[in-house]
């Protein structure tokens, strides 16, 4: 029985692609009934068929696509088949004038077609860019620099002596048999980021040491095969190869790439930022990328490399942004992958007439085209693998997984059929291939990749990563500051500057005490950013080998106190952070929160730190050392809490201690939990979860249990006895209509001499964007 089900399943995805091609067909046939009556046919351009178009294309590649994954395939696979299928291959073939009714081969009508699917190019090389990790080539950047260049210039070459040797039946432009031969070699040589990355992710390798190089040497590839194809296309819009041409486009392009990831890197932040913090309407963030991605489109254009060198650096740009987030990369994401991506696809599909393959020449180009791409790829990239200190194992998977080109082929053969460097006939050959070695792919990188075993410091670095994309500071993009100048915003604003310097992450201050007067327009609070500078600033000199605090510097936006502090936070809340930090001079009166405390709060839904100076941090709230203090009671908020203070030791290498303690203030219920975990020992277990944490971040930290009094009293006892400055304590916001965060914090809150940081986490990270997921504020960042 279990052979039989195995054997149906295997058989299910082929049911269904067939299915889905014949049901296709069924669909179709009704409009191209009527469409191919002589009586409606038009010469002109129309928008029905024009819809008709889309909607065709959209369907059948929706089918064919989730066919193609549930065969194991790229969904690419299926909307290029879809072309294929709609266009004079299949439906051409059988039924020809209703296929030339639907899809004109020319014409007004093919014209409106054509425009959506060059739109298409230019959107799909913006997405391409966004999901480029450059740090990972940075990682890697030997082993993927070798590999990349090697897996280029072999089938490069072999593909340009191929152009070289073609009969000139073949060309469109024998006189310009160098342009179409750089196309072919370009065409062979560039692997598809994309399809590999997919291959990867699904056999979870991306995190392993292999799969981070395979991944990051096909960014690599793609991104040295883009500016090729740039430079090949200005050469082709020229006509012709001379120096003065060659030079402008080389220097050109190396001056757009140097300004672009320079100047343009934070012309572009800011632009985005700038953009979510001050419109109202709907998605405004999503329209800026779109803008962006023009304007450096046009820009390229203009310096005589093609369009899609801009694009894709677009993308690049905009995936980088600080407040770029999940919420508007799948919003884009959606957009693209569901409209442009199978209207392009089909398109070239349709431009692909596989019946010229009925000519026994082409046929043998077309077995020949396939083995030198794949035997050049596979034979560069493997030895860039060895050269880069690979293992026989490590480059065969390489190789293998260097082998796909996907929609980076189609793109680049597209570009040379609208240049005229292609012929339809070297046009169909090179998407044939491209879909063949594409197919070919995930099979054989799956059998590498099951070969190759895990080492144990890889295992260790896989569970450390692991830890770190379920913890609760990794998640934060974005840190809003409510803090004034007093002693209390001043340990506040060092306190947030260690938070942010330890993620990289930019922040926002606002003055917590509204200015009056003619000087309170533009007035900012100073003594506060320097603060967070200072902090930050002190973390990367104590943490240099840390990627996230050596590299980045923080970013801080410092709003002016023109209005009440509790306004400014609710405006700025709608533009979405992760945590808010309050720091202001009056901060409890006895066991309460005072009323400018709770104005602030009341206008911020998502996680709270509040900070409460005490002890010697008034007297030098930026110089005093820090000894850290966590309560634990394993609940998910006192687990928070720790990462937040193992994260500020961390950055400044503070002594820290967890301390385990009751739930409750009542000794009766302390004396009856100590007896229960007397008998089950749990607290064991929930600061043995700490003490992994603290490891994971290279901390080291001491471990102390007091079940034989009430929390409060237990933790006021430990910070006094063990000379702790700063209790950092996890607490959750009770229903009311003033802060309270319970009776246990209350009691710290009205008794403690030490520093205080209450870390108030209600529900997820992104919990505070209610407002940024309203009518038009759905693109805000970080609506996770």
């Amino acid at each position: 029985m279990p052979a039989h089900r195995t054997r149906s399943n295997r058989t299910r995805p082929a049911r269904f692609a067939s299915r889905a091609v014949f049901g296709c067909l069924f669909l179709l046939a009704p409009f191209a009934a009527w469409r191919a009556e002589p009586a409606t046919a038009s010469s002109g351009a129309s928008e029905v068929v024009f819809l008709a178009q889309i909607v065709l294309l959209l369907l059948v590649g929706r089918l064919l696509g989730e066919a193609m994954q549930r065969l194991g395939q790229p969904a690419v696979i299926g909307q290029l088949l879809a072309g294929i299928v709609l266009g004079p291959s299949v439906f051409g073939a059988v039924w020809p004038e209703a296929q030339h009714a639907i899809f004109p081969a020319s014409g007004a009508q093919k014209s409106m077609i054509d425009a959506v699917s060059q739109l298409g190019i230019l959107m799909l090389l913006l997405l391409t860019g966004m999901e480029t990790d450059l740090g990972l080539a940075r990682k890697v950047g030997r082993a993927a620099l070798s590999i990349s260049i090697a897996g280029i210039a072999l089938p490069f070459a072999c593909g340009f002596i191929l152009g070289e040797f073609l009969p000139d039946d073949l060309l469109p432009k024998p006189d310009q048999r160098l342009i179409t031969s750089l196309f072919l070699g370009t065409a062979l040589s560039i692997s598809s980021v994309k399809i590999v990355a997919m291959v990867v992710r699904e056999m979870d390798f991306m995190r392993r040491n292999v799969g981070q190089i395979i991944v990051a040497a096909a960014i690599s590839d793609e991104s040295i095969g883009w500016i090729i194809i740039a430079i090949t296309s200005g050469l082709a819009e020229h006509g012709a190869v001379d120096p003065a041409t060659l030079a402008r486009s080389v220097l050109g392009t190396a001056l757009f790439l140097a300004l672009s990831l320079t100047v343009g890197r934070r012309i572009v932040f800011g632009l985005i930022r700038w953009t979510n913090d001050n419109f109202v309407s709907e998605v405004p963030v999503i329209t800026m990328i779109l803008v962006i991605m023009g304007i450096m489109a046009l820009t390229t254009h203009l310096i005589g490399v093609h369009t899609v060198l801009g694009a894709f650096v677009a993308g690049i740009l905009v995936g980088e942004s600080p407040i770029l987030t999940r919420h508007i990369g799948e919003q884009l994401r959606g957009l693209i992958t569901a409209l442009f991506a199978p209207v392009f696809f089909g398109v070239a599909g349709l431009g692909t007439d596989l019946s010229v393959l009925k000519n026994p020449s082409l046929g043998w180009l077309m077995l020949g085209m396939i083995a030198i791409a794949s035997l050049g790829k596979f034979s560069g990239a493997f030895v860039g693998g060895r050269l880069g200190g690979l293992n026989f194992r490590e480059s065969l998977a390489l190789g293998c997984g260097m082998n796909a080109r996907g929609s980076t082929e189609v793109i680049v053969a597209t570009i040379g059929l609208s240049l005229g460097m292609l012929s339809q006939s070297l046009f169909t050959v090179i998407v044939a291939m491209a879909v063949v070695t594409t197919t070919a792919m995930p099979p054989t990188l799956r059998w590498a990749l099951g070969r190759l075993p895990l080492d144990e410091e890889e295992k260790r670095r896989l569970d450390r990563e692991e830890f770190e994309a379920k913890g609760f500071i990794s998640k934060m993009e974005r840190l809003l500051i409510a803090a004034d100048e007093s002693a209390n915003g001043k340990f506040a604003s060092r306190l947030a500057g260690l938070i942010a310097a330890f993620r990289g992450m930019p922040a926002t201050l606002i003055p917590a005490q509204a200015a009056t007067g003619p000087a309170a327009k533009g007035s900012g609070n100073d003594t506060g950013e320097h603060a967070i500078q200072a902090a930050a600033q002190m973390a990367r000199a104590g943490e240099p080998e840390r990627e996230s605090v050596a590299r980045t510097k923080i970013s801080v936006i410092t709003r002016a106190r023109d209005a009440p502090p509790e306004e400014t936070v609710a405006s700025e809340a709608r533009k979405g952070y992760d945590l808010l930090v309050i720091g202001v001079e009056k901060v409890a009166r006895k066991a309460e929160f005072h009323e400018d405390v709770n104005r602030i709060a009341a206008e911020f839904e998502g996680p709270l730190a509040i900070v409460a100076c005490r002890g010697v941090h008034l007297e030098r709230p930026l110089q005093s050392p820090l000894n850290v203090l966590v309560p634990v009671t394993g609940t998910e908020a006192s687990r928070r809490a720790a990462e937040i203070g193992i994260a500020i030791a961390q950055t400044v290498r503070a002594p820290v201690t967890a301390l385990y303690v009751s739930t409750g203030r009542s000794k009766r219920a302390a004396r009856s939990l100590r007896n229960a975990l007397r008998s089950r020992r749990q607290y064991e277990v929930i600061l043995r979860d700490v003490v992994e944490m603290a490891d994971r971040y290279d901390v080291d930290i001491r471990t102390d249990v007091r079940t034989d009094v009430a929390a409060d009293d237990a933790i006021l006892r430990h910070a006094g006895a063990s000379r702790n400055t700063l209790i950092v304590m996890g607490v959750n916001r009770r229903p009311g209509d003033t802060l309270f965060f319970g009776n246990v914090a209350a009691a710290v809150l009205e008794k403690s001499r030490r520093s205080i940081l209450f870390v108030s986490s209600p529900g997820s990270i992104g919990s505070s964007q209610a407002a940024a997921k309203k009518p038009g504020r759905s693109a805000r960042a970080p609506a996770k």
